[in-house]
């Protein structure tokens, strides 16, 4: 598998992770009446269990669930702080974002351009990664 494939799936793959959990977030603390800081938060502190989740799940019953956690946090961690900083990052300077509600586009607009910006700043970072035998190359290696 070539370099950049295997960045192209790390990258899709963490952002499954991180969007199941922002979305996920993002609605629980809209539907909830929250705050802007409290949405960021929620969505953020999902996107990280939900993303590692997806690592662990094939290598756990290879590895166990202690070592499996170790090569998740090292496969993953980089990967999502990126794409949470991108993600939240923009809908911070949507104006009105934050503010919209379920049933606004805006809502799911921003959202979905920030995720897409996040997958498109992840990717040189598992890219680059994975070139010094780091992030899901780790991980790569425990997939039969």
């Amino acid at each position: 598998m070539t370099i950049n494939r295997m960045a192209l799936q790390a990258t899709v793959h963490c952002l499954t992770g991180c969007a199941i959990g922002e979305v996920l977030g993002m609605v629980i603390a809209t539907v909830a009446g929250w705050g802007n800081l409290a949405s960021i938060v929620l969505a953020t502190a999902l996107a990280f269990p939900f993303g590692y989740s997806l690592t662990l799940r094939p290598l756990v019953p290879e590895l166990g669930l202690r070592r499996a956690a170790r090569i998740a946090l090292a496969a993953d961690t980089v990967s999502i702080v990126v794409m949470e900083i991108v993600d939240n990052g923009f809908v911070l300077v949507v104006p009105g974002a934050l503010d919209a509600t379920l049933g606004d586009p805006l809502f799911w607009w921003s959202l979905a351009v920030g995720l897409a910006l996040a997958f498109v700043a992840a990717f040189p970072v598992n890219r680059a990664l994975i070139a010094r035998g780091r992030g899901h190359a780790v991980a790569h290696a425990h997939h039969h």
